[in-house]
Parts: structure tokens; C-alpha cells; sequence
């Protein structure tokens, strides 16, 4: 099983933490990764988007002209796509972009993108994420001490309002409860800095048993 060095926000090493081998040491999948991570993002379109066909354009009941004599193209309304101000040939209509994916293999998907984090050593541990003050540079020192640089993602079991308060102030950090973790957020941040609390929840969430 896979052994990670835990320290605190000093960056000094307080111990380790032996993890599962089956959500931290999974086979890396790359093309699953990809399938969870495109509908995750195709869940949050909002599909409201909206056109007028030619049916819908208020107007063009009369002929804009006679039909012959007149040298130009005929013409039969002014609700044509191609007119100025016209329906739209191929409008577009509010929809859903939501696609299924089974809970397992969400899950999996999860368990590769975190294996794949383990192996690029961008998985940090501390035993807490809650500085000793809720102030700014708090967050910048421990952060400093860690070794930690980029966009980060703080995860714990939850989120203190100490741990909140230090860090919402910063660019590029950003935390969330280990329950709302998902694979856009492993795969978009440079470094993952979870709890002990926060691995641990982790690690029971992404069991297929949850199932």
C-alpha cells in the first residue's frame, strides 16, 4: 500500500499514513478519465441557448413583391433565413448536455486521476489544514513551508472556518470538503493538500461497497 509522508504546516514531517492501494495506487486510465471529465463539464452547460426559425420572426406576412416583373430573385417573406432579420435556419434550441456515466466508473475515473496525482508527487498530507490564526498570511507561510505553488487545492473532511477565512483571500487556492470532491478539480490544480480527516473520508467515499 501506498506510504505518504504527513507534516504540519510548518512543513516538518509529524509521521505517515498508509493509504489504499485500490483508490491511490489504481491502474491509470487515461481514456476514462477523459469520459468523466467531459461530462462533468457538459453537465454544467446550461443548455438555455434560444433562436427564432423563420416561423417565430414576427412579420412577413405580405409578399415583400409581385412575383414576376421585377427582375429580382422572388421572394415570399421577410421571415427568411435569408434576410436580414430573418429566422435562423438551424435554430438553436434550450436543451439538456447531461450525459450518463455509471457511479462506478465515476468512481474509478476518481481513483485513476488521484493514482495518477500520487505519481506525479503532487499529493501533499498535514495533519490539519487549520492555521494557528485565520489571517492571510497564515495561509501564504504554511503554504510557503509546504513547498506548494500553482493553483492548490486544500480538501478536508470539512472545511474550518479558520482554514476558510486564511486562505479565501489568496489566488489560485481554493478548498472544498472531501464529499464534494470531484475529477475536474484533481486533474486542475498542481497540488492536492488534503488532512488526515480529509484522506480518510476520501478514501471511504470512493469505495465501490458505497455503492
Amino acid at each position: 500500500m501506498p506510504e505518504l509522508v504527513v507534516k504540519d504546516l510548518t512543513g516538518a514531517q509529524v509521521g505517515t499514513i498508509t493509504v489504499s492501494e485500490a483508490i491511490f495506487g489504481a491502474p491509470i486510465n487515461g481514456p476514462l478519465m477523459h469520459q468523466a471529465a467531459v461530462r462533468l463539464l457538459a453537465d454544467r452547460r446550461a443548455g438555455t441557448q434560444k433562436a427564432k426559425t423563420r416561423g417565430e420572426v414576427q412579420g412577413g406576412g405580405a409578399k415583400p413583391w409581385r412575383q414576376k416583373g421585377t427582375g429580382r430573385a422572388r421572394q415570399g417573406s421577410r421571415t427568411s433565413p435569408v434576410w436580414r432579420g430573418g429566422g435562423v435556419t438551424f435554430a438553436a434550441r434550450p436543451r439538456s448536455y447531461d450525459t450518463r456515466m455509471p457511479k462506478k466508473m465515476r468512481r474509478a475515473a476518481t481513483r485513476s486521476a488521484l493514482s495518477s496525482r500520487i505519481t506525479d508527487m503532487r499529493v501533499l498530507v498535514v495533519s490539519t489544514l487549520e492555521p494557528d490564526e485565520p489571517k492571510t498570511k497564515s495561509m501564504i507561510a504554511a503554504l510557503n513551508n509546504l513547498e506548494a505553488s500553482g493553483k492548490i487545492l486544500l480538501v478536508d473532511e470539512q472545511v474550518a472556518v479558520t482554514t476558510n477565512r486564511a486562505g479565501r483571500n489568496l489566488p489560485g487556492l481554493h478548498m472544498k470538503p472531501a464529499s464534494t470532491l470531484n475529477i475536474i478539480d484533481v486533474l486542475d490544480h498542481d497540488y492536492l493538500i488534503f488532512s488526515v480527516n480529509g484522506i480518510r473520508q476520501i478514501e471511504r467515499l470512493l469505495t465501490d461497497a458505497n455503492a
